[in-house]
């Protein structure tokens, strides 16, 4: 069995950010002073623990909002936040609506050829969310062998393509996938019975067990998983800042702190706080 604590949320110490760019500045300690500029950035308030509405405040909350936001305070930018659909946020970002992008956006070659990606922040596997009583399959293999199952998916996420090439082997979709607009629809759909399978990065994982415990369950071993970025439009001069910011805050135990604030630990033989960079 994997450990969870540190191959799937292990944190990476930014390979862009230690090389010949940011290697000088952290032997100098210090950082660029981007003099105050605006900086748009962007989420969609729906993917917790890492971006989300707060109730109470209606306020954007989550590990990438603390994260951006002290990326902004070390290179001295304002951040203004903006809202956008999942589908609409990677061209959104491409045109230069928005500088900066953030969703738990996997870094991958079609995204790449898109848009520029910051050093990697996390890394995620992929975990198989089922109802608390689920028995009739245990893998994808078993998952995949019956053809009445469904999966539930949000499209164009790391969630769907693993759904599909890991859960289904297929090359993209799949009748067996249906779509739902946001991760939570595809939870209350699992919920329901209209599906009966979703795929979940640790974090959204361990936030939706630790609302409802006895409602669903992690069902097998881990699927492959992708590293997170922040995304910037191609040749934005903000990426080398970024990557240097994020080096710093790895080396300083920032990145450790967020972890321990927002990412809850998964219950049960996996435990343990899904972690993200090896220290």
């Amino acid at each position: 069995m994997t450990d969870l604590r540190s191959a799937s949320r292990r944190r990476l110490l930014v390979a862009a950010a230690a090389g010949a760019l940011a290697a000088p500045m952290a032997r100098a300690q210090a950082l660029p002073d981007l003099g105050g500029r605006k900086v748009l950035a962007v989420t969609e308030n729906a993917f917790p623990p890492l971006n989300m509405l707060d109730p109470k405040t209606g306020k954007g909350v989550g590990w990438e909002y603390d994260c951006f936001n002290e990326i902004a305070h070390r290179l001295h930018l304002s951040v203004e936040w903006h809202l956008s659909s999942w589908d609409a946020m990677i061209e959104s970002v491409r045109n230069g609506q928005f500088d900066v992008g953030m969703d738990g956006i996997g870094i991958d070659d079609k995204r790449k050829s898109q848009v520029d990606f910051s050093a990697p922040y996390m890394h995620s596997q992929m975990l198989m969310m089922v109802r608390g009583d689920e028995a009739r399959f245990r893998d994808p293999a078993t998952f995949r062998a019956d053809p009445k199952l469904l999966a539930g998916a949000q499209p164009g996420t790391s969630g769907f393509y693993a759904t599909a090439r890991e859960l289904l082997g297929v090359a993209s979709t799949s009748p067996r996938i249906k779509l739902f607009d946001t991760f939570g629809a595809s939870m209350q759909a699992l919920r329901a019975g209209d599906v009966d399978v979703v795929l979940s990065d640790p974090t959204g994982a361990a936030a939706t067990l630790a609302r409802s415990p006895r409602l669903f369950k992690i069902l097998g071993d881990p699927l492959p998983g992708e590293d997170y970025g922040f995304i910037l439009r191609k040749g934005s001069p903000l990426k080398a800042p970024i990557d240097a910011a994020l080096a710093s805050m790895a080396r300083d135990g920032t990145l450790t702190q967020l972890d321990k604030r927002w990412l809850p630990e998964l219950p049960g033989p996996r435990g343990g706080q899904p972690r993200a960079v090896p220290r």
